[in-house]
């Protein structure tokens, strides 16, 4: 088998590498699963840089999530296309897991199914967790061309919630306004002004994953008690935000992980929630756009790909052919 590892953190397109073993031999109870799509999140990459919440431990095998189809084991039968266990490290040819840690899928779009664990999660928790959120209620997001701001576009829509897309050029614009978003703006010292000029409302809740100054002018669109959750820093930069948005306007701050909920969700509750989710991929409600495929032997140049940004969709590796 081939899977790609870093023994240093650094720059993924110099510290990433491929490399093969002698494929591992099934245990009682565990299910061996060719690996057909596994897609690169920024996430990945900050880890791979050591920028990451958690470091795993060195030597590491990169890639946390995809879809692959089992072709022999104890548990599930062959030929059932399953969704990787997260962490798992899915940059390879095939995984060895517990049956019992496979969740079965029904054939469908495996690039669609492939970013099912991350990404719509993501976005669909975020607007589950924090706040009632009713039919006309006004949310705000950065990042809004990121995978998880094309899910929250989508799922906002589905239900009735008007949503601000905040973005960082200009050129992220078209590909929203195709995804069905009415609001995009691009980032800036007046952004509240302009959402205000926009929408005539407040927003109930702003979710950011940009940090730096994005995070406080987010929170300067919210109402008194809004709330302001923070799932990434793709700017790089500590959160930044006057006290007296805390002090006077009593914004509620909070941060994301979807960890967090793997680590506190029953299985019931996780199987609820990829349940609902993959019944609105097969029906097409969901949907990412896909940049690139690339070979794991292409790894280094996908990860440099990924990283400069201006791309169309998302980069998925396909270790075993597309």
């Amino acid at each position: 088998m081939k899977k790609v590892i870093y023994e240093n953190f650094g720059n993924p397109a110099e510290v990433l590498k491929v490399v093969e073993e002698p494929a591992p031999t099934l245990e009682a109870g565990q299910c061996r699963v060719e690996v057909l799509r596994s897609p690169i999140n920024p996430s990945d990459l900050i880890q791979i840089a050591g920028e990451y919440g958690v470091k795993p431990q060195l030597p590491a095998v990169a890639g946390n999530e995809g879809i692959g189809r089992v072709v022999e084991g104890d548990g599930l039968p062959a030929g059932t296309l399953v969704l990787l266990p997260a962490g798992q490290g899915t940059w390879v040819t095939e995984v060895v897991a517990p049956a019992s840690h496979l969740i079965p899928l029904p054939d469908g779009d495996v690039d669609q199914l492939s970013m099912l664990l991350v990404n719509p999660a993501t976005a669909y928790l975020m607007l589950q967790d924090f706040v009632d959120l009713k039919e006309g209620d006004w949310v705000i997001q950065s990042a809004a061309n990121s995978g998880v701001g094309g899910y929250l576009v989508q799922l906002c829509k589905a239900r009735g919630i008007n949503l601000v897309n905040v973005v960082r050029r200009e050129s992220a614009i078209a590909g929203l306004k195709e995804l069905g978003a009415e609001h995009v703006l691009v980032d800036g010292p007046d952004l509240a002004a302009r959402v205000k000029q926009a929408t005539g409302a407040k927003m109930k809740l702003a979710l950011d994953a940009v940090a730096g100054e994005t995070f406080g002018r987010l929170g300067d669109t919210l109402e008194r008690g809004g709330t302001l959750v923070n799932y990434g820093a793709m700017s790089m930069r500590p959160v930044q935000m006057v006290a007296g948005a805390l002090i006077f306007r009593d914004i509620k701050v909070r941060g994301f992980w979807l960890v967090n909920f793997f680590e506190r969700a029953s299985k019931e509750e996780r199987m609820k929630v990829y349940g609902e989710l993959t019944q609105m991929v097969l029906k097409g409600a969901l949907y990412a756009p896909v940049d690139r495929h690339f070979g794991l032997d292409e790894i280094n140049e996908a990860a440099a790909y990924t990283w400069a940004g201006g791309r169309t969709g998302k980069v998925i590796v396909a270790p075993n052919g597309v």
